[in-house]
C-alpha cells in the first residue's frame, strides 16, 4: 500500500478511474476534459504521477486498478486512527459520538461489522 496521499484534485481524478475502470485512455482524456476541464496532457500527467504511487497501471493505452478506493480509505483510516488516538478504535469512536449521535441503524450496521470481524 502507498503511504502517499491524495490532494483534492488527485481524488477528483482518482474517483473518476476508480468508477469507470478500466478505462482507455483516449476515453480517460475525455471523460476529464468533460468533468474536470482538463486538457490531455494533464490527465496524463497525473496518470502518470499516481500509476508511480501504486494506485493505477497503465498498459497498452487500458487503464487498470491497482488500489482499490476502499483499500486508500481503510488505509488513511487506520493510519489517521494509529496518529490521532494511539491506534485505539474506541477511542476513536469515543470521540466521534461526543458531536454526533448515532442513529439506531448505524449503531446495528457496527454491531454486525463488529460480529463479523475477524471472521473473514
Amino acid at each position: 500500500m502507498t503511504d502517499y496521499i491524495l490532494g483534492t484534485v488527485e481524488s477528483r481524478f482518482a474517483d473518476i478511474v476508480w468508477t469507470i475502470a478500466p478505462i482507455t485512455t483516449a476515453e480517460l482524456v475525455k471523460r476529464c476534459a468533460d468533468d474536470l476541464s482538463w486538457k490531455r496532457t494533464t490527465t496524463y500527467t497525473v496518470l502518470k504521477k499516481l500509476c508511480e504511487h501504486g494506485f493505477f497501471r497503465l498498459e497498452d493505452g487500458v487503464v487498470t486498478v491497482v488500489t482499490t478506493k476502499e483499500e486508500y480509505d481503510a488505509d488513511r483510516s487506520e493510519k489517521y486512527i494509529a496518529e490521532s488516538f494511539s491506534g485505539s478504535l474506541p477511542a476513536f469512536i469515543a470521540a466521534f459520538t461526543k458531536k454526533k449521535s448515532l442513529t439506531e441503524e448505524e449503531i446495528a450496521e457496527i454491531r454486525a461489522m463488529i460480529d463479523g470481524a475477524g471472521r473473514e
